[in-house]
Parts: structure tokens; C-alpha cells; sequence
């Protein structure tokens, strides 16, 4: 077979999405179809780490309107896959087995180590000029770093932070205390400290995947620091200094000011100040000069290595 037509749905911490692909034996593939839903499959979890049930019917409802629609396609397979909030969730169990009955959907709960190995492959197949950097994927309730040099991963860790979990625990969805958010920058200082690799990559560009990176590069567009006429967000870069200024503005507005802002999608303005603590943090820790935003991460890493092993490439 020359040609396969696959979906995938994502269904994330704090929005699910579906793509339709169709993957070519030259290693290519081509975008069929793409749909994003905010589902915040997170909120409320809080330390007791249950799915809460109205987002869970939330999720329930999407994931069969995507099911739908992939019914629109000729498909010969669909993946479905799924990251930090249901990785933690104590009712996982419960969870995955509804998914599987309501929608009919087997869901693979990936480790965070597996959803910072297909970012790695994502960045490496849509990045290929960028040999050494820390990817740093955000997502709503874990963040995930992937250092590498000559395009070997270092290491490919997750830790359990995000911005729908940090906007929650440090009361950052509307006017924002500033001592709160000293609280959520220690808490991911002292994350960041821990690794080894904070010291050997001093200086290295930091490459961003994720709903609140992408916020950052659209709002960094907005005000015209980025390269005119460009049509799509990837490869874009931003400096360090800009990261922090641009953090500096939001955090001192209120969650109504940010609804308004331009780039920033009205449902992601409670969580845009946690969101981009993660990057503020990491520049800071390793001294970044610039950061570079990446549109291409675990989708397009699982795409990737389908493509390897349905078409037996190297």
C-alpha cells in the first residue's frame, strides 16, 4: 500500500483534538482535516485527582462528535491517545471504560515519558536546523523538557505542572497577587533544579510546543516582534527579554483585560499567566537568548513513527 488514511484524536489535559492524515510510502503525509475542542478535562482535580463529571460528559460529548466526523473519511485506522490529566486520575479506570463504551474508543494513556519521546521525534522531523536546544512542552497539567545536542535526547521527562493545575493552585485565572505568582515560580524553579541537564545547557535556545507557547507566539505576533509575512507560527522566534515582557503585561492585568488582548484566545485568559511559567522559568534557568515555537510535537511524532513502521523506513 502506497497510501494510508489515519485520525488521531488527542485528548489532552486541557483541549482534545483530531487530525485526519493521509501518509505516503515517501515518508510524507498530508492534512486531511484538523478540529480543536477545549474540553479542561483537568479542572477540579486538584490533589484529589479525579476527573471531575462534568468534565468528563464535556469530554464524552466531543469525542463523539469527533467520531462522527471521521466517518466523513475512508480511515483505515484511528489512534486515539491521551496525556497527564488521565495519566494521574485515580478514576482512570472508570474513565477509560466509558470512553470505551459511549464512544468506542480505545484511548492509550501514554507515560510522560512517551509524550516527550513523540515531541522529541515531532521537533526533530519540523526542526531540522535546530541540532541542540530544551524542547519544553506545556500542556494543562504536566510539562514536558526534552534536551538534546546533535539531535540525541539527553533525557525526555515529565513533570506535574501545568497551566490549568498552576492557574488553580495558585489562584492565577483573574487578578493576580504577585506573591502567588513567587509561589508557582519557586514550585517550578525547584522542579527545574533538580535536573541534571539546567546545568550543561546554559545558553541553549528553548523550542516551545503547546496551547499556551502558541498563545505566546501569537500575541509576540500581534505587536509585530516576529517575522512579517510569515504564514504559519513554526520556526518563529522571540528573545528571552520578550518572553519576560510580554509576561509582565499579562500578569498585571485581570482576567476581563485578557479576554481583549489581541493573539490571546478569550478561553485560554484564566490559564495564560500559569501557562507561561513554565517558559518564563526555564529561560531564566538556563539563560535562554531566544525561544523558537514549534506547531509540530506529539501528533506529528506518532505520525512519524507510524510512517516508519507501516511503510518499513529507517
Amino acid at each position: 500500500m502506497q497510501e494510508k488514511t489515519i485520525a488521531i484524536i488527542d485528548l489532552g489535559s486541557n483541549s482534545a483534538r483530531l487530525v485526519v492524515e493521509k501518509l505516503k510510502s515517501d515518508g510524507s503525509y498530508r492534512e486531511l482535516y484538523r478540529v480543536k475542542e477545549d474540553t479542561r478535562l483537568s479542572k477540579g482535580m486538584g490533589e484529589s485527582l479525579l476527573l471531575q463529571e462534568e468534565q468528563i460528559d464535556k469530554t464524552l460529548a466531543v469525542l463523539k462528535d469527533y467520531q462522527e466526523k471521521i466517518r466523513l473519511y475512508s480511515v483505515d485506522a484511528t489512534y486515539g491517545i491521551t496525556t497527564a490529566a488521565v495519566r494521574t486520575a485515580k478514576n482512570q479506570a472508570d474513565f477509560l471504560k466509558r470512553v470505551k463504551e459511549e464512544v468506542g474508543l480505545n484511548l492509550r494513556v501514554l507515560t510522560g515519558e512517551e509524550e516527550a519521546h513523540y515531541d522529541f521525534l515531532g521537533v526533530l522531523a519540523s526542526l531540522p536546523d535546530e541540532s541542540s536546544a530544551v524542547i519544553l512542552d506545556t500542556g494543562g497539567a504536566s510539562v514536558e523538557l526534552i534536551p538534546y545536542r546533535n539531535r540525541q535526547a539527553e533525557v525526555e521527562l515529565s513533570l506535574p505542572f501545568g497551566a490549568v493545575n498552576l492557574s488553580e493552585k495558585y489562584q492565577l485565572a483573574d487578578k493576580v497577587a504577585k506573591e502567588a505568582v513567587q509561589a508557582a515560580c519557586q514550585q517550578i524553579t525547584a522542579a527545574y533544579e533538580k535536573q541534571p541537564f539546567i546545568k550543561n545547557n546554559q545558553g541553549q535556545p528553548v523550542i516551545l510546543l503547546g496551547g499556551a507557547n502558541r498563545s505566546l507566539a501569537k500575541m509576540a505576533e500581534k505587536k509585530g516582534w516576529t517575522k512579517q509575512g510569515q504564514k504559519s507560527l513554526h520556526g518563529l522566534f522571540l528573545s528571552g527579554s520578550r518572553v519576560e515582557q510580554i509576561f509582565s503585561e499579562i500578569a498585571q492585568m485581570d482576567r476581563k483585560e485578557r479576554e481583549h488582548l489581541a493573539g490571546l484566545e478569550k478561553s485560554r485568559a484564566d490559564i495564560i499567566v500559569s501557562g507561561l511559567l513554565p517558559v518564563l522559568n526555564l529561560v531564566r534557568a538556563i539563560q535562554s537568548p531566544k525561544v523558537i515555537f514549534s506547531e509540530s510535537g506529539v501528533r506529528e511524532g506518532l505520525i512519524f513513527e507510524l510512517i516508519q513502521k507501516e511503510f518499513k523506513l529507517s
